[in-house]
């Protein structure tokens, strides 16, 4: 029995692992890698056909970003984030910019795919018509 529910795993997978490859290399090396992880999340928003999956497959691709901060990468928390409400309040945070930015990336893909759909249906119009000789 096979179920599909018109999720692309692999867009999932490999979005997750672009976020916290940039990450990874945004500690390792250069900070101003930090913000190019969102493009691991647009890429897992942006394999989804519709709205409410490309928002939740960013919201999932956004759990490596949450770990990773919570671990230590993004840098070291004082105050009010080392209680545990703080971190619960980092980790919403990040999930729903997650899910943003996923639903931007699925939404991206939706308008594109009518705008190549709208551009087909105009090329189609004036074809086969026959055109007055002078």
């Amino acid at each position: 029995m096979r179920y599909d529910f018109g999720i692309n795993i692999k867009a999932l997978v490999f979005g997750a692992a672009i976020a916290a490859a940039f990450i990874l290399f945004g500690y390792q090396y250069w900070d101003w890698f930090y913000p190019f992880s969102a493009i691991g999340l647009i890429y897992a928003g942006y394999g989804q056909d519709n709205l409410k999956a490309g928002t939740l497959m960013g919201l999932l691709a956004s759990t490596p970003i949450v770990v990773l901060t919570l671990q230590g990468y993004m840098g070291q928390f004082d105050g009010f984030f080392l209680t545990e409400t703080g971190i619960i309040t980092v980790t919403l945070i990040i999930l729903i910019v997650g899910a943003v930015v996923g639903f931007v990336g699925a939404w991206t893909k939706i308008s594109r795919v009518k705008a190549l759909e709208q551009y087909e249906k105009q090329q189609k119009i004036g074809k086969n018509k026959k055109k007055g000789k002078k």
